[in-house]
């Protein structure tokens, strides 16, 4: 083994060498100044009002003349990550306001030291000082509250200095340490205290210290290579502390041997820790994982955290590393992503009420034997490999579990078996599994805050126990296309159903679930019709209901409405509402007969229509007539149309007048030539048909009669029908307009546009009047009966 190592240290030398030999044009190139006009190239796009201001990887050479004073009201300087190796603090005395100064990760060798009377942030950790570099100005700078340095020699003299002021945190970030003086950092006065350790140095009197200097403790890079021998120095941390201070301790990047570690936790065990988080361990290929004697008493410790495991030893005991942490009786313990797959449990009661096991991987074996935790509150088994929860149940009901955490495993319940949970269990995290709808046949009746999200739940049965106590309820991402019901969640408060497969609520979510008060349902495939009014106003009713309104909330289907909001989506009261509707319709369709009524009776409208109806049968029977008798001629001159009280007129006036014995004017009455067992209207259309005119003898008795307004109606259809000229209108009086009905809106048409003859009173005007008359109606009536004969014939 000595020669092996002896030729390891030749090597490790050799190495050495020829990585300076590969450094020297690096070296040359750090110890370059950079030019003036390069750093005014590099601050002239600064402000003189900045306050503010990051060069951090801005200056790869070493800056002479750098000026600052330009920029009075700077607070934040940062030069980190540079490499300056000399450094004159004077340049900042035109820097009043100046508060946070970062000069760590460069090559700073010296400095020479400004009073800043108002800096509060100076850190020149990671920077190649052979000591401490602390100057006497630093009594001056009363503000400070942090401070960070670097130097590969610590001595107490030198930390001296800073005892007075009052830190909040002191940062030690070395690249090299070759000399540590035993109780170097107890001079500090510091409420947290953070040390970045180089690789194998001799972390142990160092952590001694520092648990002995602050209340909290963070050690980085705590590690031991296989090599590295601490020669015959006493080991501080086989020593109990004597008056520790540190109660919270983070050690990170911890790599040494199992038996150095569990050196390091006996120390710490009997020390003031009360949290101790252990990050990133590394239990090295050389470690002899033997049961070795730990002393459990008399300890202030509370909580254990150990993150990120990895043991390079393949062929141990692993009941060793289990017991060692599960025999700590302690409140909290966690051991996280460590690739556990298996945790062992001492046979007795332990006192843990909180216990983290994420992201290992641990299955259903765990559970087999009897784990005896009667005091147990949380228990976080995410991202594990357990597949079945009744198996769980059945642990749990010899707990006091009021969180269970089984998110991310393979979980299923499928077996139908009972499930027996705590009554104290209140919240459960049941997250990406493989749960269908049965898992709430395996869910505890206690349960407040259930996160169920990410499963493949198509529907929530109905037929399961009234959770009467759930208030919470996280379903999202699951195949739902329906919001569930309340009849089994009567004091559901939060409901989370975003991703889901819902197109439209069902009636019975806004029935029953009348105690929401926050509501997640955006990402569903919305389906945006009637049935999802009541889903939209739901929102308008009580503002801030849905959480992530509007912009998660678009309509999916129809595909013209496809992406729109469902905000922007115009769905009427009216349109959607079937009884509503009805009742609109029914409204409407009533105004409408009471309007129609009325006009019919303003109007006359049913007059008009049996007129119409008449009309229409007389020209349906015509059109049954023989076409021999259709072939007729004009047999009278004039049809006479008059009412039964201008009668006398008619007959002691008209009739004599013209039917003279000299005469050959024929007139049509209708007592004389109106057929028997015709209709009254045939009747009337057969007369006005066959005679050349129609004379209406119009008087306030004209007006009045309803058979005298259809022949005049008749009359007035032929005239537009026919484009003949057959009417000639006799005024026996004057007849007022008022006294005409309003359904004669002909009449008054026809005394307005044509021409009538007016009888006059005076005897010596009568005969011109009859000579006009006789004028009117003369026709020769054989001629005109030939051309109406061919006239209707081509007609027909």
């Amino acid at each position: 083994m000595g020669i092996i190592r002896n030729i390891y240290i030749l090597y490790s030398i050799d190495l050495s060498v020829l990585c300076c030999a590969l450094l020297l044009p690096g070296l040359r190139e750090l110890t370059t100044t950079c030019s003036q006009d390069y750093l005014k190239n590099v601050l002239k796009d600064m402000s003189p009002k900045a306050t503010t201001m990051d060069l951090s990887n801005k200056i790869p050479c070493q800056p002479q003349n750098l000026d600052f004073s330009p920029f009075p009201k700077l607070k934040v300087l940062i030069l980190s990550h540079n490499r300056i190796q000399h450094l004159n603090m004077d340049i900042f005395r035109f820097n009043k306001e100046l508060e946070y100064l970062d000069l760590s990760y460069n090559n700073l060798s010296n400095i020479s030291c400004y009073s800043l009377l108002s800096l509060k942030h100076f850190d020149l950790s990671f920077n190649d000082f052979d000591n401490i570099p602390i100057c006497q100005e630093f009594d001056s700078m009363s503000q400070m509250e942090f401070l960070g340095l670097s130097g590969a020699q610590i001595r107490k003299s030198d930390l001296q200095k800073v005892a007075h002021l009052q830190l909040s945190t002191f940062f030690l970030g070395l690249n090299h340490l070759s000399y540590y003086e035993e109780g170097s950092l107890t001079v500090l006065n510091t409420e947290r205290l953070h040390i970045v350790l180089p690789e194998n140095a001799d972390y142990r009197f160092i952590l001694c210290d520092g648990i002995h200097t602050s209340k909290t403790l963070e050690m980085a890079n705590v590690s031991r290579d296989q090599f590295t021998s601490y020669g015959s120095q006493k080991n501080p941390l086989l020593e109990s502390p004597k008056y520790p201070k540190t109660s919270h301790l983070l050690l990170s990047n911890i790599h040494v041997p199992w038996q150095e570690f569990v050196e390091i936790m006996q120390f710490v065990w009997h020390s003031s820790v009360q949290q101790l988080q252990v990050q990133n361990l590394i239990i090295g290929a050389q470690s002899d994982l033997k049961s070795r004697l730990f002393n459990y008493s008399s300890t202030s410790m509370k909580a254990l955290k150990v993150e990120h495991v990895t043991v390079r030893t393949y062929s141990f005991r692993q009941d060793i590393v289990y017991l060692f942490f599960t025999k700590m009786d302690i409140a909290n313990l966690t051991i996280s992503d460590g690739g556990m797959p298996h945790v062992v449990f001492p046979k007795y009661p332990t006192k843990f009420q909180y216990l983290n096991f994420a992201n290992n991987a641990l299955t259903d074996e765990l559970f087999l034997n009897t784990l005896q935790l009667p005091y147990l509150k949380t228990f976080i088994l995410q991202r594990n490999k357990l597949e079945t929860l009744s198996t769980v149940s059945s642990f749990a009901t010899k707990t006091s579990l009021v969180h269970l955490d089984l998110s991310q495993n393979l979980l299923q319940y499928a077996d139908g078996k009972d499930c027996y949970w705590p009554e104290t269990l209140s919240t459960m995290n049941l997250s990406s599994n493989k749960f269908t709808g049965s898992v709430f046949q395996c869910i505890p009746k206690s349960i407040q805050v259930l996160d169920l999200c990410n499963n493949d739940i198509r529907t929530i049965p109905r037929e399961i126990e009234n959770l009467k106590a759930l208030w919470e309820l996280n379903i999202a991402s699951n195949s739902l296309t329906d919001l569930p019901g309340c009849e089994n969640f009567q004091r559901l408060s939060v409901l989370n159903i975003e991703m889901n497969s819902i197109i439209s609520p069902s009636l019975d979510f806004f029935q029953t679930c009348q105690e929401i008060k926050s509501l997640k349902a955006g990402g569903n495939p919305f389906r945006c019709a009637c049935d999802l009014r009541n889903f939209i106003n739901l929102e308008k009713k009580s503002q801030g209901l849905m959480i992530g309104w509007p912009d998660a909330y678009t309509c999916e289907f129809p595909l013209e409405l496809k992406g729109i909001l469902l905000e922007n989506v115009d769905l009427p009261e009216l349109s959607c509402n079937t009884p509503l509707l009805i009742a609109v319709i029914l409204i409407v369709g009533l105004i409408w007969t009471v309007i129609m009524a009325m006009l019919c009776i303003r109007l006359d409208l049913l007059w008009y229509l049996r007129m119409i109806v008449q009309w229409t049968r007389a020209q349906h029977r015509s059109r049954n007539v023989p076409l021999e008798e259709l072939k007729r001629t004009i047999q009278f001159h004039a049809f006479i149309s008059y009412n039964e009280g201008d009668s006398l007129w008619v007959k002691n006036e008209l009739i004599p007048n013209l039917e003279k014995e000299d005469s050959s004017i024929l007139l049509c009455l209708h007592e004389r030539h109106f057929i028997p067992g015709k209709s009254i209207v045939e009747n009337i259309i057969n007369c006005i048909e066959k005679s050349y005119k129609s004379i209406f003898v119009l008087s306030s008795n004209f007006v009045q009669s309803e058979w005298c307004h259809y022949e005049l109606y008749f009359a007035h259809h032929k005239l537009f029908h026919e484009g003949s000229n057959n009417l000639i209108l006799i005024l026996l009086e004057p007849i007022p307009q008022y006294i005409i009905p309003t359904r004669y809106h002909k009449l008054k048409s026809l005394m307005a546009q044509r021409t009538y003859l007016e009888w006059p009173k005076e005897k010596n005007k009568h005969g011109l009047f009859w000579a006009n008359l006789r004028a009117a109606i003369s026709i020769n009536l054989s001629e005109s009966g030939k051309m109406n004969s061919s006239q209707t014939i081509s007609e027909l």
